[in-house]
């Protein structure tokens, strides 16, 4: 049947072949697309926001836990207000992710935090009432009971959040396979687009080229000046294959780039959600600097409470600093580069945490055989690299420690000088696993840390032109060093 009909037909239904094979994979390059919208809205509107609201209600339990010792500390009666205002932040962050609870399970989960969080309510209730009362004895030992169902209520949020994390990686693996099965489908086509081409060119060269060819020759002659011209019909070919390469070539360039994107649109929700709570810690914050500053203009103060006024203040406008990073993490600032000698950011730090370093029972040494030269740094960022490290150290204590810091002025091969800052503690050390992942953002291992304080340093030394590193000793210590370049105007 094929040979009975004309050459007119014959490529009539091979071009109809061709255009409805492109047009089906142009259609399901459309749907494709479709689904991975889809996808992603699912993953960026449910998965992600409920990802937010356990991390908010971890944030704003922490922050409860946290007044409340800065009210046994001092009995100052503002920490129980900024804890209520927290308790009403835990409630709305628990209404949104009931609301956004999906599954048995997921709603099993929430109505048990929210069991477990109004036990903890009640008796932490308990405790204050008994601290308030003068019975400190009895609310220490209720305290002690009440921080397990703290510790439950974490390990309740941390299930939670991890079955979002799964649901995310579960929606990457069926858009995984979903690409598979398009991946397939398009190699079918892409193969039958060929084998039709090529038979397509078979045609043309038998049934059109062929006669074309013969017609020239009968047109020549035996006038030997003509010459048959077959270039317009071998570049005919040549185009075709090209065009079949350069459209699989397309094709790989486009999923690259479609994994890119999708890659770079999931960075970019993560910052925008650290950027948020960021913010969104750093309000009360604000609000508790005005009422310190009222607070400062309206009362006569001792000396002494002066002096623990101030302190207050400077760890406030501390924790403000630390927010500010966080919010760097998504927005890093540009530095602002200065002649400084780095021995001087030293002293600043060690100034800024003496009361800090007191309450903790540790002791700066500075090693010093001179004052190291000057180099254009950022002092502020440097300072912060600096604090950071230090505090780190002092928590990681669990009794009086010792920190040294000892500075030096190196030489390499080429003759380029460096300044290098030890900063050597004798506490119990880093393991080797969490040495790997020690710079990596939003990994800690302290209860309540972001994991971006040392991600963050890391990121101001590189932007200096140095070297953040770390080791630690097996028997326990742990030295981070600082190796800047010694740089002029």
């Amino acid at each position: 049947m094929w040979l009975r009909l004309n050459l007119r037909y014959r490529i009539y239904i091979l071009l109809v072949v061709l255009v409805l094979i492109t047009l089906s994979g142009g259609l399901l390059t459309v749907w494709y697309t479709y689904q991975m919208e889809g996808l992603l809205s699912i993953i960026t509107e449910n998965n992600l926001v409920s990802l937010q609201t356990a991390q908010g209600l971890e944030s704003a339990l922490v922050n409860q836990k946290g007044f409340l010792s800065y009210y046994f500390l001092d009995n100052n009666e503002d920490w129980l207000e900024q804890m209520a205002l927290y308790r009403g932040i835990f409630d709305e962050r628990l209404e949104e992710t009931k609301n956004l609870a999906e599954g048995d399970k997921e709603r099993e989960g929430v109505q048990e935090i929210e069991l477990q969080y109004r036990l903890y309510v009640s008796e932490k209730d308990q405790v204050i009432e008994l601290y308030k009362k003068g019975e400190r004895k009895a609310g220490i030992e209720l305290h002690q009971s009440v921080r397990g169902i703290f510790f439950k209520i974490l390990h309740l949020c941390e299930q939670y959040k991890t079955m979002q994390t799964e649901k995310i990686l579960q929606a990457k693996n069926n858009s995984h396979d979903r690409a598979m099965k398009f991946r397939v489908f398009a190699f079918l086509a892409l193969l039958a687009g060929i084998c039709l081409a090529l038979f397509l060119a078979f045609l043309l060269v038998s049934e059109i080229l062929g006669p074309i060819q013969k017609l020239t020759l009968e047109a020549r002659g035996d006038d030997p000046s003509k010459e048959a011209n077959h270039d317009e019909m071998k570049a005919l070919s040549s185009s075709v294959h090209h065009l079949i390469e350069n459209a699989d070539q397309t094709y790989t360039e486009l999923m690259k780039s479609r994994e890119s994107l999708m890659q770079a649109e999931k960075l970019a929700l993560v910052g925008k959600l650290a950027a948020g709570m960021a913010h969104s810690i750093r309000n009360p914050f604000t609000s508790v600097k005005m009422r310190l500053f009222s607070l400062n203009r309206s009362i006569v103060l001792t000396d002494y409470q002066k002096e623990d006024f101030d302190v207050i203040t400077q760890e406030i406008k501390h924790i403000d600093t630390i927010l500010q990073n966080f919010l760097e993490f998504s927005r890093p600032p540009k530095l602002k580069m200065q002649l400084i000698s780095p021995s001087q950011v030293v002293d600043f730090a060690i100034q800024l945490l003496e009361h800090r370093l007191r309450s903790y029972d540790v002791t700066v040494e500075v090693i010093r055989d001179q004052v190291l030269p000057e180099t254009l740094a950022d002092p502020e960022q440097l300072k912060e690299v600096l604090v950071n490290l230090i505090i780190n150290a002092c928590e990681a204590f669990t009794d009086k420690g010792l920190i040294v810091i000892e500075e030096e002025v190196e030489e390499n091969k080429k003759g380029k000088k460096f300044a290098t800052l030890k900063i050597r503690d004798n506490g119990p050390g880093i393991s080797q696993p969490n040495i790997d992942k020690l710079f990596q953002p939003f990994f800690t291992t302290k209860e309540e840390g972001t994991g971006l304080g040392l991600s963050i340093a890391a990121r101001i030394v590189e932007e200096h032109g140095g070297i953040l590193d770390v080791t630690s000793m097996p028997l326990g210590g742990a030295t981070f060093i600082i190796t800047l370049p010694i740089r002029g105007e």
